[in-house]
């Protein structure tokens, strides 16, 4: 086999584990931010948003631009700008100087996400095999080791520390790896497929929304779960940060084998039966009596969340007709609408009501996607 086709599979699981590890970086300053500020759910909300608003408005141009550029050229420029926006809008002496670098560090973070994406599909092409539930794992690896020990970092060398040297570590990582990414430019003598920002394919606005009701729930772990077990379970900040650090790790683990267990059930199968565990999993969040159980809860349902957003971008980005770069931006920019509108939902009525009601409803979501589970066969499309 190919040597640079191998070494492109551990590049591109790089990046993926650079962009989670920031997310996960992010969770255990949550409620560190919101003590230091003097601010409530309902406002840190208000700010979160502006990070899926980021994402949202440049997701719309990333497919065009990966299209025009290539994903190596793109995922590599737009990490460079992604890097930095974490510990500058951490940094910001008020929350509301922080917002331009939120917006900033969802825009690039989002067209990172997609552009590292629809890289890992050149990448399966050039392997001849499925890598994109494996390299979705890379990405929740990364966010347990930033979540799981975020806080731990925080509490040792400050939220700065914890800040830069988060940054420092994703550019060393960055700059062992960039070299090795695949370079997916169109070949000499055939037809580069048309990008377009706004694809007139109705089965990828269908599952854009089924990797939106899967992301709700991600997005709702990833802000908020902190804040719940903290604020309404007595948790310490340790606590804190494994409630995300342990479901993104558990998404890890599935996320790894979840290659060879779409194929051996196929798409449709895992992707109803990671709804149901999904939905119990956050159930169990909601209705537990100590931040123990709910720990434990937010595990279970990564179980099940793991799988769920990868076979919906392998199906989109295997849809024929399109470069991988449109298809995964579509579906992409209307998923993670989730996490533009969790957020600030959740934070407004967790402050009314709690967060129990808000996570009892959120697993209902993920039932409505296993109920779609047949959407999704063309996820098939690559065989491991």
């Amino acid at each position: 086999m190919d040597r640079s086709a191998i070494w492109g599979r551990w590049a591109v699981a790089a990046m993926f584990l650079v962009n989670g590890f920031n997310m996960g970086a992010w969770a255990p300053q949550i409620p560190k931010m919101m003590e230091r500020h003097g601010i409530g759910s309902g406002l840190m909300g208000v700010l979160i948003v502006m990070i899926g608003l980021g994402a949202v408005s440049a997701m719309i141009f990333a497919g065009k631009l990966i299209a025009t550029h290539g994903s190596r050229k793109m995922v590599l420029t737009f990490a460079c700008f992604f890097i930095p926006m974490f510990p500058l809008m951490i940094l910001m002496p008020s929350p509301w100087l922080a917002v331009p670098f939120l917006i900033g560090f969802g825009a690039f973070g989002g067209c990172m996400d997609v552009a590292m994406n629809a890289n890992a599909v050149a990448a399966e092409q050039r392997l001849g095999r499925a890598i994109m539930s494996s390299s979705h794992g890379f990405w929740s690896l990364g966010g347990f080791i930033g979540g799981a020990l975020g806080g731990r970092a925080i509490e040792t060398f400050g939220y700065a520390g914890q800040a830069l040297g988060v940054a420092a570590i994703c550019a060393g990582v960055m700059a062992l790896m960039a070299r090795h990414v695949v370079n997916d430019p169109p070949h000499p003598g055939e037809t580069k497929p048309k990008a377009q920002m706004f694809p007139r394919i109705p089965v990828l606005y269908l599952l854009g929304a089924m990797a939106l009701f899967s992301m709700v729930p991600e997005g709702a772990v990833l802000d908020w779960a902190g804040v719940y077990v903290k604020q309404e379970l007595g948790a310490d900040l340790t606590q804190a940060g494994l409630a995300f650090g342990l479901f993104s790790g558990a998404m890890a683990v599935v996320r790894f084998l979840g290659d060879a267990v779409r194929n051996r059930f196929g798409a449709v199968t895992t992707l109803r039966v990671s709804g149901i565990i999904g939905g119990i999993g956050l159930l169990i969040g909601a209705l537990a009596p100590d931040s123990g159980v709910a720990i434990a809860g937010f595990c279970f349902a990564g179980i099940g969340v793991a799988n769920m957003v990868p076979i919906m971008f392998s199906a989109a980005g295997n849809y024929p007709g399109l470069p991988p770069g449109s298809g995964i931006a579509t579906t992409t920019m209307i998923g993670y609408t989730g996490y533009l509108l969790a957020p600030s939902i959740i934070g407004f009525i967790a402050e009314h009501v709690g967060f129990r009601y808000t996570y009892g409803a959120v697993a209902l979501l993920l039932l409505v996607v296993a109920s779609l589970a047949t959407r999704a066969a063309a996820a098939d499309g690559v065989k491991a």
